[in-house]
């Protein structure tokens, strides 16, 4: 009897069209064949108004969000360090980036009250939030905290 595959619906970043996958394609780095966009990019996504709801609800996966803004001295020290864990956590947790300076109804729906801040949603719900920048091992931390655990290194 062959084994059953488990479906997901996987949102493109660029063009937000929700794609059915089979969680064993995750590892072969699927791609929209319409607008050839990589489902599953090892850097964050960048959100904006219009496509925050769409992509959080039909993520697949976990999605960790930071909330950021241009000018902001810890959100500047903690970009390449989001960037870095992005590409370890690649398959695990999609990750993405919202201005909240440049789209400010987000935060305010979510109560957010500084900047950066995480918030990790699953099946378009928030699950887990913490405010402030974070080094890699303490983010790594929170995320093991949330289930999400790293990946192996080969």
């Amino acid at each position: 009897m062959a084994a059953c595959r488990k479906q997901m619906e996987l949102a493109c970043h660029r063009c937000l069209a929700v794609n059915n996958i089979a969680d064993d394609w995750l590892v072969d780095e699927p791609v929209y064949q319409a607008c050839g966009a990589p489902l599953l990019p090892a850097e964050p996504v960048n959100l904006d108004a219009g496509s925050f709801d769409p992509f959080i609800q039909h993520a697949g996966l976990p999605v960790l969000v930071v909330f950021r803004a241009d000018e902001c001295g810890p959100c500047e020290m903690m970009a390449p360090i989001f960037d870095s864990i992005a590409a370890e956590m690649k398959g695990r947790v999609r990750f993405a980036r919202l201005d909240a300076a440049a789209h400010p109804q987000i935060p305010i729906r979510h109560h957010l009250r500084g900047v950066p801040s995480l918030m990790l949603f699953r099946d378009g719900a928030e699950v887990a939030r913490t405010t402030g920048a974070m080094e890699a091992h303490a983010l790594r931390r929170w995320l093991a905290s949330q289930g999400i655990l790293q990946a192996k290194v080969q």
